[in-house]
């Protein structure tokens, strides 16, 4: 799914010459001649193979080797290769969330990336330090996604939309009556609520000075966090969202009502954009609302990328296809052909990409938004976090009730599972 949690979200893209990043580290001529006749396997996302088939083609040649691109589903490629890499079957290259990086890490399936300090500094700040593990990288970034703002232009002008989260609350007291609605989030869980909460001052891990981050610390139910889900909770207690967007099958409840004309604006990701098309919907995208304290609403920034496997056998020749898949002419052409934005700094202003509504839109609210913690104790997060946001909308708990239980089995999971590294 979208993101880096249920992939878990989608992008952003300021500085680097397209000479420079169109080219990778080159290789020696002995190392070329080393190369000769190889074979490379790259598990690819489904359906985007297409974005990487000049790259590949050019690659070939120009290293006389040959490269097999197999389609995967991008979020189970590591549960593949927990399998298929010790068995002699998996990946030289592989693209996987963000999220996925520290436990990807932790148990020894990536290898660690030797690239050139010029290398990284062509990718936004966020999205190479999702690949970062204790100073090391282990990936280069390929896409990035984070939540933006789908509004339906036949229900309400891209002009007159409210400006803050508070006013579209007003607005869809005016506008919902129990079939129809005005703004509909996926609130109840916390990819979606962390917007709110980490606006007002909530966090899920707090930092260490070198951005590392310190799970003995959350920051789920501190002061900040119990304000924004109190609002979130307004717009469950005040009828203002229907009850079925709550639990596993919120997330379609929500996409019908928007494509069926009967919500005015959601809360989605750029992973939407192709089927509201199919759907005939003539809507807008823009990013996520501000709070009545001024500040935007935040959100998680998803980044896919491209690793090298810690089981390829031909480790340097991988980390060179990896380069170079992932590099400013590539990044370009891969999003013309699919439309993921490119984490390339200095696509951000390109024509081309910004022409379109929803890379605007990904890049502007990149601007508000951090990586998803890539640390392994960042799966006992999800589910206490989620249930609690659960309890919080359908009324059984208060807002700070809740998330302190949920902080509470957090840190004990953590304890339990993650103390002994």
């Amino acid at each position: 799914m979208k993101m880096a949690k249920k992939c878990s979200v989608f992008m952003l893209c300021a500085a680097v010459s397209l000479s420079l990043a169109a080219c990778g580290p080159k290789e020696s001529s002995s190392a070329k001649s080393s190369s000769k006749g190889s074979e490379l396997v790259v598990w690819e996302d489904k359906e985007k193979s297409i974005g990487i088939q000049d790259a590949v083609a050019a690659f070939e040649k120009e290293h006389d080797v040959k490269v097999k691109v197999v389609e995967k589903p991008y979020a189970k490629q590591i549960e593949d290769l927990r399998m298929d890499g010790p068995a002699g079957t998996g990946p030289d290259v592989l693209t996987m969330p963000g999220d996925q990086i520290g436990t990807a890490v932790t148990e020894g399936l990536l290898k660690e990336l030797h690239v050139k300090k010029d290398v990284q500094s062509l990718y936004t700040d966020a999205s190479i330090q999702s690949q970062m593990v204790d100073q090391k990288l282990y990936g280069l970034p390929k896409a990035v996604e984070t939540t933006v703002l789908f509004y339906n232009k036949d229900l309400i002008s891209g002009k007159g939309l409210p400006k803050t989260l508070e006013e579209w609350y007003d607005y869809s007291q005016k506008t919902a009556n129990g079939s129809k609605f005005g703004f509909l989030a996926l609130f109840d869980q916390i990819y979606y609520a962390e917007s709110v909460m980490s606006g007002y001052g909530g966090y899920i891990f707090g930092k260490a000075k070198d951005g590392s981050y310190n799970p003995s610390d959350i920051g789920i139910n501190n002061e900040g966090a119990v304000k924004g889900a109190a609002l979130i909770q307004k717009f469950y207690k005040d009828g203002l969202f229907p009850a079925g967007i709550i639990g596993e099958q919120g997330i379609n409840v929500l996409e019908s009502l928007f494509t069926e004309g009967k919500a005015a604006a959601i809360i989605s990701g750029p992973w939407n954009v192709e089927a509201f098309s199919k759907a005939g919907i003539n809507y807008g995208i823009t990013k996520l609302p501000k709070l009545e304290n001024g500040k935007n609403m935040s959100s998680f920034i998803g980044v896919k990328s491209y690793n090298v496997s810690a089981f390829s056998k031909n480790e340097e020749l991988a980390q060179e296809l990896a380069v170079f898949l992932a590099n400013e002419k590539n990044s370009k052409t891969r999003y013309e052909e699919t439309k993921e934005v490119p984490a390339v700094k200095s696509l951000a202003n390109d024509p081309a990409i910004m022409k379109s509504g929803a890379a605007r839109a990904v890049t502007e609210q990149s601007r508000f938004s951090e990586p998803t913690p890539n640390i392994p104790e960042m799966n006992e997060i999800w589910t206490p976090a989620d249930s609690a946001l659960q309890t919080v909308a359908t009324g059984k708990a208060d807002p700070k009730q809740a998330l302190d239980q949920a902080a509470e089995t957090a840190k004990g999971q953590i304890k339990a599972k993650h103390s002994g590294k």
